[in-house]
């Protein structure tokens, strides 16, 4: 479902070069849980970034379900992470003049997307039932990013990326929390690849990979 190929990305900072992807290989499969761990600036979410499109690579491929993500213009990206895929970051980014409920639907309504049946399972699933009239600021961490995830999944995408999703929640909501992605990500069959720096919940997923000296061990 993804396939990355000899992906390669350098920086330029103050005439200096530096190698943060070096060869890196990945396939994930429809319904696979891959973690993806290493040492702080080993270029993980650069990897992230470049497989949702939002930067481009020096070199290499990457494809999502046959495609390649290189060969789109920059409307093409955008359409992809709007109709293909999911993203959830540490810091939410939900929309604060939004409802709760507004926030959940948002996605799938700009892909043309929404399902009313599956957002009622969301709504059910996420817990959200009660807030559906809040805003953002109204909401636990914990509650933030159950929403951000359910937004995520709402238009039922090809492949969830998640960056240090549970960063900034204690060690039991942040269980809970991946316990409830991983748990959607299984019911819509979607591929999920989730940066993380913690090994307890690396070790939770299908498969872990590292990164290290520019390619994934």
């Amino acid at each position: 479902m993804l396939s990355v190929r000899n992906l390669t990305k350098t920086y330029r900072t103050a005439g200096e070069e530096i190698a943060v992807l070096r060869g890196v290989d990945l396939d994930i499969a429809a319904g696979e849980r891959v973690a993806l761990t290493g040492e702080s600036g080993s270029g993980k979410s650069t990897l992230l970034h470049l497989v949702a499109g939002l930067d481009a690579a020096d070199g290499g491929e990457i494809r999502l379900d046959g495609a390649a993500i290189s060969a789109l213009s920059d409307a093409g990206r955008a359409a992809l992470r709007r109709d293909r895929l999911g993203l959830v970051f540490q810091q939410f980014n939900l929309i604060p003049s939004l409802s709760v409920e507004d926030n959940l639907a948002f996605q799938a309504r700009i892909a043309g997307k929404h399902d009313a049946a599956w957002h009622g399972e969301l709504v059910e699933r996420l817990g959200l039932g009660a807030l559906l009239k809040r805003y953002p600021e109204q909401l636990s961490g914990g509650q933030q990013q159950r929403l951000a995830i359910g937004r995520a999944l709402a238009a039922k995408p090809m492949l969830l990326l998640a960056d240090e999703p549970t960063g900034n929640l204690d060690e039991d909501t942040a269980d809970g929390v991946l316990a409830l992605a991983c748990d959607l990500v299984a019911r819509t069959g979607c591929g999920f690849l989730m940066v993380t720096h913690s090994a307890r919940l690396a070790g939770t997923l299908d498969r872990q990979v590292t990164l290290h000296a520019g390619r994934l061990t």
